[in-house]
């Protein structure tokens, strides 16, 4: 029951802790996490961020963790890819929700001199992956980050904030505690992520339980993205969306994985369980719906990757309206003054 090996890509991409100036590779915790019940006063409490930290501590705790690893390793080893990308050095970084740390292990140290993980989970800080890279571990809320403004060149997330109950402040607080000029590169679950096992599941408990609850926890859509980014003072946006699609034997072998992953449902308005007869009939619909000629099942984790910069001088920036001293209608007339030679 290998389901790593099955893993395919569908399509393209398309005020507080100051942090200390020495670079040491040890590791420490400290704490940044606000008191039980703690949210912003203007979030929705969609979320039990309570129950979010016990069910990661427990998939950290799991005698072999990294056999659930397979999903955020790929999305991790994804991110590091568009921090190459970036032509600069980062001596300063820091991994907002970083679980086992799976970003920091597919950097290096040429690139990223020191890197601090947060995450609400401690079993996860304390089981995090090495890495070459100096590394803190901080144990703290993506939604109270407890590092002081302008501290980071570089902020990345990976498949974290889908379960914070206030976004907006999030990718405020995210943009708060960047430099002039770093750059926020992440990603979360987008709207489509696990549409078969929510179809399913809705269709057998109709049948059976003449209604249905919400087993799968809302994402965000993508075109609400930017507009979040744009809202919490990033520029220079980029937006694109990637699906992942992983094979297994049966939904409850998915429903196992989802458990380790530590991606459990946290809704408060879940329903907290589900009769036998609704389960099987669900196993029974989504092999029926959507298996694959070898007799597994496919479920799809749609991917939002971003990238949003802090605003600083030395950015471009696009020209003042009206500045302009050639309009579009004159481009029509450069075919009458070009050489015949030169025309295509």
């Amino acid at each position: 029951m290998l389901r790593p090996a099955v893993l395919r890509r569908l399509s393209p991409r398309l005020g507080g802790f100051a942090v200390p100036a020495g670079c040491g590779s040890r590791r420490e915790v400290a704490s940044g996490v606000p008191p039980t019940g703690g949210t912003s006063p203007r979030a929705l409490n969609i979320f039990d961020r309570e129950l979010k930290r016990k069910q990661k501590n427990w998939a950290a705790r799991q005698p072999e963790p990294m056999k659930f690893d397979y999903l955020k390793e790929e999305v991790g080893s994804q991110i590091a890819d568009r921090v190459y990308d970036i032509t600069r050095d980062f001596p300063l970084a820091l991994d907002v929700g970083c679980g086992r740390g799976y970003i920091a292990q597919h950097l290096n140290k040429e690139t990223v001199g020191k890197i601090f993980q947060t995450d609400i989970a401690e079993h996860a800080l304390k089981n995090s992956l090495e890495t070459d890279i100096p590394t803190v571990n901080v144990l703290a809320d993506e939604e109270f980050l407890p590092f002081q403004e302008n501290t980071f060149d570089l902020v990345v997330s990976n498949l974290s904030l889908h379960w914070v109950n206030d976004l907006p402040r999030a990718l405020e607080q995210i943009h708060y505690v960047l430099k002039p000029d770093g750059v926020f590169v992440g990603a979360m679950f987008g709207g489509d992520t696990l549409y078969e096992l929510r179809c399913s599941l809705q269709l057998a408990e109709t049948e059976r339980e003449g209604g249905f609850s919400p087993h799968i926890s809302p994402f965000t859509a993508v075109n609400d993205l930017g507009h979040l980014l744009g809202r919490a003072g990033f520029n220079t946006l980029t937006v694109d969306t990637d699906e992942i699609q992983v094979n297994y034997p049966g939904m409850f072998e998915l429903m196992e994985d989802l458990k380790g992953m530590g991606e459990s449902n946290c809704s408060w308005n879940r329903k907290p369980l589900l009769h036998r007869d609704t389960m099987l009939a669900a196993a029974a619909v989504y092999r029926e719906m959507y298996r694959n000629e070898d007799g597994s099942v496919p479920a799809t984790y749609q991917i939002y990757h971003m990238i949003g910069w802090k605003y600083h001088d030395s950015q471009a920036r696009p020209a003042e309206r009206g500045s302009a001293t050639v309009s579009f209608g004159d481009l029509a007339k450069l075919s009458d003054v070009m050489p015949e030679g030169k025309k295509q």
